[in-house]
């Protein structure tokens, strides 16, 4: 694993390692933790990286692997930095045949997300996107559920992501998150609905599979002097006739990273909660609600949803293990790859390239529906997942 980002004090990039970890299948020995050469050096010893092996930027990183032996240079590089430098970094990596694994949104704009993918579709490697919600066991049980068809056809998605940490102008203060995530010029013309809506709308496509046809938007920033949104809802038309929500907070207080997820089908209901995720509730009239649990070995779950469980019943397992699950998929077609093997690009477990390009159709047309007083926008894309 090589990484760039994840310097001193960063929160993702230590996410990203300790997920990749996790199972044991990777090792971090190179990085590209920050611009400045010297502060890179200095994290390389937190992460155990030798500083022989800490560059002082991504292109530095990507030249000096490519001359090592094969067996001993990176696999694939993780990208952890703000958004606006995501593309930048993922196509030289592409086009120098390293496997990425890129945080979310994919790119800066959806104009840069359509290059990438011609970039990856140009290449083979293998593209991962780290929305790691996808990766929770329950999660995973819904998506096998709905697919099996127990819920019917799906009418209602509704799906929220509540934070109240920007509720005060945190921004101006020595807050790095706050900083970078409310400036247009590294977040994107979205931010909260860049931040989490893109979540919130990803998750409801990946546990339902119903393809998006039109939005209608409308954004709010309550923090005065902020320059990106705070707060917004979107209502969604899905292609199948269905409707969906997506709402997202920064400003709510007392909310942490409550994201919510309900699922309304004419056989049936589901919701599950992020900050109880090893829980799912499923509903029908007449019958007592039940309640899945993450439970491995009971019988009660898909096999997707047990493939993604690491611990015994009972024990709570959550972020970090959800995120590995992401990076513990992407490595089997990895591996694949390495073996000369085909494998799946587009129908994965983990979200890739295509879910990319449709989150920022997502964040731009939201953002085009606001800007025209929640005129309803085309959501439907090309290269959108069936």
């Amino acid at each position: 694993m090589g990484i760039v980002g994840g310097g001193l004090g960063s929160f993702i990039g230590r996410v990203h390692t300790m997920a990749a970890g996790l199972d044991h299948r990777c090792t971090l020995v190179a990085g590209a933790f920050s611009s400045d050469p010297e502060k890179s050096k200095k994290t390389a010893p937190t992460y155990g990286v030798d500083e022989s092996r800490a560059y002082g930027s991504f292109e530095a990183m990507l030249d000096a692997e490519s001359r090592l032996p094969e067996e001993d240079r990176i696999d694939f590089i993780s990208i952890t930095t703000p958004n606006h430098t995501h593309y930048e970094i993922a196509k030289a990596a592409v086009e120098a045949g390293f496997n990425v694994i890129c945080d979310k949104p994919m790119t800066f704009d959806l104009a840069q997300a359509e290059a990438l993918l011609k970039t990856v579709e140009n290449s083979d490697v293998v593209f991962a996107l780290t929305h790691n919600y996808t990766g929770y066991p329950m999660i995973r049980q819904a998506r096998e559920m709905i697919q099996a068809g127990e819920l019917g056809t799906i009418n209602a998605i509704r799906s929220q992501y509540i934070q109240g940490w920007l509720a005060e102008r945190v921004e101006d203060g020595d807050h790095k998150q706050a900083s970078w995530r409310t400036d247009p010029a590294k977040s994107g013309a979205a931010g909260a609905f860049g931040d989490i809506a893109t979540h919130a709308f990803n998750l409801g496509r990946y546990v339902t599979g119903e393809l998006p046809e039109s939005v209608s938007c409308h954004l709010k920033t309550f923090v005065e002097g902020r320059r990106l949104d705070d707060y917004g809802t979107a209502v969604i038309r899905y292609q199948n006739g269905a409707l969906g929500t997506v709402t997202a907070s920064q400003i709510s207080h007392g909310r942490e990273n409550d994201f919510e997820l309900e699922v309304d089908g004419t056989l049936g209901s589901l919701k599950w909660r992020q900050e109880s995720p090893n829980e799912m509730v499923v509903r029908r009239n007449g019958q007592p609600a039940q309640i899945y649990t993450r439970a491995p070995g009971s019988g009660t779950m898909t096999p997707l949803a047990e493939a993604s469980c690491r611990l015994p019943a009972g024990h709570p397992e959550g972020f970090y293990g959800a995120f590995s699950n992401i990076y513990a998929a992407a490595f089997d077609d990895i591996a694949r790859r390495a073996a000369g093997e085909s494998f799946e690009r587009r129908d994965t477990v983990y979200p890739n390239v295509y879910d990319g390009v449709e989150g920022m159709l997502f964040i731009e047309q939201c953002v085009a529906s606001h800007q025209q007083n929640s005129a309803w926008m085309p959501l439907s894309h090309p290269a959108a997942r069936r």
